[in-house]
């Protein structure tokens, strides 16, 4: 088949739920039938549900390498990543946060975004894994304009017109006017206006109360919403589809998804878990894939 009509899918740490998701996903009726479908990596032999050893760990890293390599050589359109142990990759040494920014590597890309859809809410991350702390401590005008553009980017491709995406601001009630904290005046507005005027393909509101901008969100009032760190978008996307949502690298020369749980160690093999996130990742790497070829570029973001 075409290579841009096959999709590369990695089982994650093949202890966790990942092999079960991807198998029952592949055997679904609810995939594009105009793409093939291609498993990259082994199950070590003696692997147990639910007992990740530094086999499945290595397993899972060799994958992803693979993958990358496949991508890279244009071999396939896309990669669908299986979940993996992030605690039990870093025990073999393996030297990034996780997933995203191991891409982001091997493209040799630092202008990437984490992006995460599910449901009516879709959300870009200012900051991605590192601690509280610390992204409060490195929020900076540059950072928010950097992926508010991917994720622009990332809407206008997906949706074929401007995006309305909601900033939500860091404080609680966006800062009260600088009553709890002077980021959403000092940080982030001068970022919004500077993304508005820059004909990002979107439009740009805020800074907003983060307590009530995605309740507005998953009633269809924004496109997308611009999140300050990890969780402030993670949680709500959760709560509203957890089993459909998927998280999307965006800004590499590669199309990259992958189903937004983890390996779920405590209930692999018992039959529980629900492939539905799986295949909303292959679903969209498909549709993305599609979307690129017609607009007539390799390149994301």
């Amino acid at each position: 088949m075409d290579s841009a009509r096959r999709i590369a899918v990695t089982l994650g740490d093949a202890a966790g739920i990942g092999p079960e998701v991807a198998r029952a996903a592949l055997e679904s009726d609810r995939l594009d039938p105009e793409f093939e479908y291609s498993i990259i990596g082994e199950t070590p032999t003696g692997t147990e549900a639910g007992q990740p050893t530094e086999r499945t760990a290595r397993a899972a890293a060799d994958a992803l390498e693979e993958a990358a390599r496949l991508a890279l050589r244009h071999d396939v359109a896309a990669i669908v990543t299986g979940p993996v142990s992030k605690s039990a990759l870093h025990a073999i040494g393996f030297p990034y946060p996780g997933q995203t920014e191991f891409f982001a590597a091997r493209c040799g890309v630092d202008d990437f975004a984490m992006i995460l859809t599910g449901g009516l809410l879709t959300v870009g991350l200012v900051s991605i894994h590192v601690s509280l702390r610390q992204a409060i401590e490195q929020l900076s005008a540059p950072g928010i304009e950097r992926v508010g553009r991917q994720l622009a980017s990332f809407l206008r491709l997906r949706l074929s017109r401007e995006a309305r995406i909601a900033v939500a601001g860091l404080n609680p009630h966006a800062g009260e006017g600088g009553t709890f904290g002077r980021e959403e005046i000092e940080v982030i507005a001068p970022a919004i206006e500077r993304l508005n005027g820059a004909a990002a393909g979107a439009s740009f509101h805020g800074p907003l109360s983060p307590d009530t901008v995605f309740h507005a969100a998953a009633h269809g009032e924004w496109d997308g919403v611009l999140c300050m760190y990890h969780d402030q978008g993670l949680i709500p996307l959760k709560l509203h589809a957890f089993d459909e949502g998927v998280n999307v690298t965006w800004g590499l020369p590669i199309l990259r998804t992958s189903p937004d749980h983890g390996t779920a160690f405590a209930i692999a093999g018992k039959g529980l878990a629900r492939p539905d996130s799986m295949i909303a990742a292959l679903r969209l790497a498909a549709a993305l894939a599609r979307a690129r070829e017609l607009a007539g570029t390799s390149a994301v973001g």
